[in-house]
């Protein structure tokens, strides 16, 4: 995974970095990555909720050379996330989705659909730094934004989705998506078109593609563990309660992996969003996020973030939330290839003035879940 495949990375095989299980088959080499959590879910407030839910993907990869300079990738990732049901799980302050088609979700966070990714990369070695690329998948991930969540090295130990989210990298799962990538040295270029809609209520099916919008991102890696994006993307129609309403994003993003000791390592991401639905005013978000471990078996990690949006009442104006999570996971080795950990998070959040007769000032929330996990 040398040279052009790291800047690549961010269009679908980033999160191989970590804890993948690699082996040669013939002229394929294959990959493999899981982590399943069960996770028992107590969100306070009067808007919150409990909850026990099964959370998590499982992948494959298959690659090999087609020629000197060629290669094929083909990628497979599943959820068992439908199985928590349509309405997913408590999360205060996450909105967006639905679970029947015609009511938003609010203070809870949608699941995956059981398809996560399917999708072929055909890459293009034009020297030993430069190359260009081609990537289509249904569904797949387009060239916008950091990392998918469950993906970054900084905080894929927490069992829950950002409240950022629909700010930052929900576009991961789009039913159709093609891509052309450009590489040089070390600056990347990327251009997608893909469906703009947001998966709907049905999480087992695998949708109609459309290539109805676009994105662009540029990504900067001046060294192996320092990565910087920035992408815009035009959404059609991407809501299913409001089809006739188009969307606008921007983010930028700087994500660093490094040794911290001689068995250490962190890894920290920074990111801001901004949307902007037409004819409504634009909605911003921010999130920093870091992990950090000391050994094999322990896990720290925590996240700050920041958010504007008008879903939490519909009858009030922008309003601003902002929530702080710490976390930490201890591991314990079954055999070579398999961990089981166990997690504890505590998070806090905070809202406007004019949202804490529903959430309260300072509402609590936490988790604690059992992970397996493949290394």
């Amino acid at each position: 995974m040398e040279g052009m495949e790291g800047m690549e990375g961010m269009a679908g095989m980033d999160h191989m970095a970590g804890h993948g299980l690699m082996w040669q088959r013939g002229p394929w080499l294959l990959m493999t990555h899981g982590t399943l959590n069960w996770v028992y879910d107590n969100q306070g407030s009067p808007r919150g909720g409990r909850q026990g839910f099964l959370s998590g993907m499982v992948m494959g990869s298959a690659e090999r050379s087609l020629a000197e300079n060629d290669t094929l990738n083909l990628t497979a990732m599943l959820s068992p996330e439908p199985l928590m049901g349509p309405e997913g799980y408590p999360l205060l302050l996450a909105a967006g989705e639905t679970a029947d088609g015609r009511t938003l979700l609010v203070d809870r966070q949608h699941p995956h659909d059981l398809f996560m990714e399917l999708s072929g990369r055909y890459s293009h070695a034009l020297s030993a730094t430069s190359g260009v690329w081609l990537y289509a998948g249904l569904p797949g991930q387009p060239a916008f934004g950091p990392a998918a969540f469950m993906h970054r090295e900084s905080i894929n130990d927490s069992p829950e989705a950002p409240i950022a989210h629909h700010w930052l990298d929900s576009t991961h799962v789009s039913f159709g998506v093609l891509t052309a990538g450009l590489r040089v040295t070390q600056w990347s270029l990327e251009a997608s078109a893909f469906r703009g809609r947001e998966p709907d209520q049905n999480r087992y099916d695998i949708e109609t593609p459309r290539l109805d919008s676009w994105s662009a991102r540029l990504s900067w890696q001046p060294t192996t563990t320092l990565a910087l994006q920035t992408s815009w993307a035009q959404l059609h129609s991407p809501e299913a309660l409001e089809p006739q309403r188009n969307e606008r994003r921007w983010t930028a993003s700087l994500s660093y992996t490094g040794q911290a000791s001689d068995q250490g390592w962190w890894a920290t991401t920074w990111a801001v969003g901004r949307k902007q639905p037409d004819g409504l005013p634009a909605r911003s978000a921010w999130s920093a996020e870091a992990s950090y471990h000391p050994n094999v078996q322990w896990s720290l990690y925590g996240r700050i973030e920041q958010v504007e949006s008008d879903e939490w009442q519909p009858a009030l104006d922008l309003q601003q939330a902002h929530k702080l999570t710490l976390g930490a996971v201890h591991d314990w080795p079954l055999g070579t290839r398999l961990w089981l950990g166990l997690g504890l998070q505590l998070s806090q959040a905070g809202v406007s003035p004019a949202l804490r007769p529903a959430y309260g000032n300072h509402p609590y929330s936490g988790m604690g879940f059992l992970r397996l996990r493949s290394r």
